[in-house]
């Protein structure tokens, strides 16, 4: 089993079987000094490596070493508080392919937990090559219809997908199906068979349009801009060259559809916001966690966007009217950027690229949120905003199957194509963040047989942290099941074994499907916990009518408890009742909405909250009041009800007609029901008030009566209608509308 708080650093420690990075050495004093002493004590990050590589060479949880077997340390990650310290293994001094591991540390240097790729223990590989590397070369060029260039291959042990074997891993580049492509082909050393491959490139397609005026960050000075990031750095755009545009001054683009440059705004402001997005919601430094990023092209001859492992580029749509670089396309391929950059790096297989694909909505969905532009309001919709082919959005993130891509996990998964495999984690993360009954206008999401009832999402930036938690614990192998793993342990580190968070995060793996796993956080330290949900989940009325719905609760851990209900976010004159007023986990209740005759009409989110012993959780309903109904009320003693009079935006008529010229007599139609002890005033648009009711006699109910006033002025302009209390003066009603005559 797993463990979260292991092992405390050691100063200064000589590791057997473990060599850190070359650059190491020369930075750091002589091992033992005192000057390493008080760098070690003084350095988080080195606290970090020196317990990493302590656990490492003493084999911990399934950090082991067979004979011939070294790991080297690769890279010390901060994130959140946390630090994640990678390693690559090697047989013989070859390294392996399905090999590497992640240590997690915090910054008192205790490890909190380890992974480690699945691939077999290479024992009996033999190290010597039966095929050349030309021929290796020769044979890997084949998985592409053009070549166009290719790298020197290196000797490895392959680990992935069977028994080890010795392999050359050649690099070559081209065009595969249509479609730019960078291939890594591992090709058996021994027989000159291809073994496994890859493709760097990871196309995707995404939505929205242009964000109009922005800033963003560039470079230059006097007459002398270029389109690149001097705060970020290797963030820059422009054209196929790969250069980046340059002007004579800093206004960039024509906000039009076709304009490349205009391309490069929308890409930089996007890109931007992601990078600003990983600092604050995420603690990450940069695109690939070490403060860096990557550059963008735009005017790919193609009705696409990709990442080729080294910089983003951009096409267009199929209809050639607009550019493919709105927030979510263009976090989507630095998002690949992210999966690649983070333990592990790219795997293959598709169930692995789906995973790779679905990081790639995941970061364009935390992105769009994040920047929060009214051009392109946050949806976790793909693609419905730049129509890539016509068709509107190509994933839907909270309901994949609307696209035809699966919504559940099984084990057809591994053989499905990238985007679609992509589907269950993307309604994971939806699940995660938003819940199954999210309202305030977000769609509700599906859950999968055998999954819980409901789930309680926990916000889109909790949701995040607890992903970018599971990708620093990414190894190459990774598959859904160890996606599932890693965010449970994750969810533990950043909020605990006993929290909502880590309940939500495994009631969502459930709700897709994902089988839970032995030695996986149980998120079951403090036994009881429940979960909320409203059907329906929004209602619309007239002012003075009522809205029901059901309130659901369920025991999602642990014991039932006793969960007390209430009501927030009403408009003026409505009132929310329960019945019951509180449940037992498990059992339900009926929400009563009621609004007045004087509730304004609108749209409103009411947040229904259920407090239990083990914390409280929301869900939301809402209700939208629309149209007129029997009269607007007010209460000052005695009961005075005004019609919402289906007149009230044109309620005063004119004996004068064109200009107006004074006197005209104007009057006014008031439907009440009680006419005793009123004083109803006009307010002409100079600010002259008209009284049209001084006074009433007895209380008598009637319908409509319509009261008259000379006006000596003229009475084109705003008028308001005042009526009060003849005696308190309280305020019952007041509006006003603009008239013409």
């Amino acid at each position: 089993m797993r463990r979260t708080a292991l092992l405390a650093a050691a100063a200064a420690l000589a590791v057997t079987g473990v060599v850190a990075p070359a650059t190491d050495a020369a930075a750091k004093p002589p091992p033992g000094s005192e000057s390493a002493v008080r760098s070690l004590a003084d350095d988080p990050a080195q606290r970090a490596a020196a317990a990493a590589d302590q656990a490492v060479a003493s084999g911990l949880d399934d950090l082991r070493v067979s004979p011939g077997e070294t790991y080297r340390r690769t890279a010390v990650t901060p994130a959140a508080g946390m630090y994640y310290v990678t390693y690559e293994r090697a047989y013989k001094g070859l390294p392996i392919v399905g090999g590497d591991a992640v240590v997690v540390t915090d910054a008192g240097g205790r490890v909190r937990d380890t992974e480690a790729a699945s691939g077999a223990l290479p024992l009996g590989v033999p190290t010597q090559p039966a095929v050349t590397a030309e021929a290796a070369t020769s044979t890997a060029t084949t998985v592409l219809s053009r070549v166009d260039d290719s790298a020197a291959p290196r000797l490895v042990v392959l680990t992935w997908g069977g028994a080890p074997r010795l392999a050359w891993e050649a690099v070559v580049s081209g065009i595969a199906d249509g479609r730019p492509s960078i291939q890594h082909v591992f090709v058996d050393a021994t027989t000159g068979e291809i073994a496994d491959s890859y493709d760097q490139v990871k196309a995707g397609t995404g939505n929205g349009y242009y964000y109009g005026t922005v800033t963003i960050n560039t470079s230059g000075s006097g007459t002398s801009y270029s389109m690149t990031d001097s705060t970020r750095s290797g963030v820059r755009c422009g054209g196929q060259n790969g250069s980046a545009y340059t002007g004579s001054d800093d206004s960039w683009g024509t906000g039009g559809g076709t304009s490349l440059e205009t391309a490069c705004v929308d890409a930089l402001y996007s890109v931007q916001r992601e990078w600003d997005m990983l600092h604050d919601w995420l603690g990450r430094n940069g695109i690939n966690g070490s403060g860096g990023g990557f550059p963008a092209r735009v005017g790919l001859n193609d009705v696409n966007a990709y990442w080729n492992g080294s910089y983003t580029n951009f096409g267009h749509s199929q209809d050639n009217a607009r550019q493919a670089t709105p927030i979510d396309v263009v976090a989507h391929e630095f998002g690949h950027a992210v999966f690649q950059t983070t333990p592990g790096g790219a795997g293959s297989g598709n169930e692995n690229g789906g995973l790779n694909e679905a990081t790639g909505d995941i970061f364009g969905s935390l992105t769009e949120a994040y920047a929060n532009n009214p051009n392109d309001p946050p949806d976790y919709q793909v693609g419905e905003e730049v129509n890539l082919v016509g068709d509107g959005p190509i994933r839907y993130m909270y309901n994949p199957s609307l696209a035809g891509d699966p919504n559940c996990y099984s084990s057809s998964i591994p053989s499905t194509e990238v985007h679609s495999a992509a589907g269950p984690l993307n309604h994971w993360f939806y699940l995660l963040a938003e819940g199954s009954s999210p309202g305030g206008g977000k769609p509700n999401s599906p859950i999968c047989s055998g999954g819980p009832s409901s789930v309680t999402g926990v916000g889109i930036q909790k949701a995040g942290k607890i992903y970018l938690g599971a990708l620093q614990r990414k190894t190459s192998t990774w598959k859904y099941v160890n996606v599932r793993t890693a965010s449970l342990a994750a969810a533990v580190e950043l909020y605990g074994a006993s929290s909502a968070e880590c309940a939500a995060t495994k009631a969502a793996w459930n709700a897709v499907g994902v089988p839970a796993q032995s030695g996986e956080a149980s998120c079951s330290s403090s036994g009881n916990d429940f979960s909320l949900s409203l059907s329906p989940t929004a209602s619309t009325v007239t002012p003075g009518q009522s809205a029901t719905a059901t309130v659901a609760t369920s025991t999602t851990s642990g014991s039932a408890q006793t969960v007390s209900l209430s009501a927030s976010g009403l408009p003026s004159g409505a009132t929310a009742s329960f019945s019951p007023s509180s449940v037992s986990s498990g059992g339900s209740s009926t929400l009563t909405v009621s609004t007045s005759a004087s509730t304004p009409s609108g749209t409103y989110t009411v947040t229904v909250t259920g407090s239990g012993s083990s914390g409280s959780h929301t869900a939301s309903y809402t209700l939208t009041v629309s149209g007129t109904s029997g009269g607007r009320t007010f209460t000052n003693g005695t009961n005075y009800t005004i019609n919402d009079l289906t007149t009230i935006t044109s309620p005063i008529t004119s004996t004068a007609t064109g200009t107006a010229v004074s006197p005209v007599q104007l009057s006014i139609t008031i439907s009440h029901t009680c006419a005793g002890d009123l004083r109803i005033r006009l307010q002409g648009p100079n600010g002259t008030w008209y009284t049209v009711k001084s006074s009433g006699g007895s209380c008598g109910s009637f319908g409509t009566r319509t009261y008259s006033v000379p006006v000596t002025q003229t009475a084109a302009g705003t008028w308001t209608l005042e009526v009060r209390d003849q005696y308190t003066y309280d305020t019952g009603y007041l509006d006003s509308w603009t008239i013409t005559v």
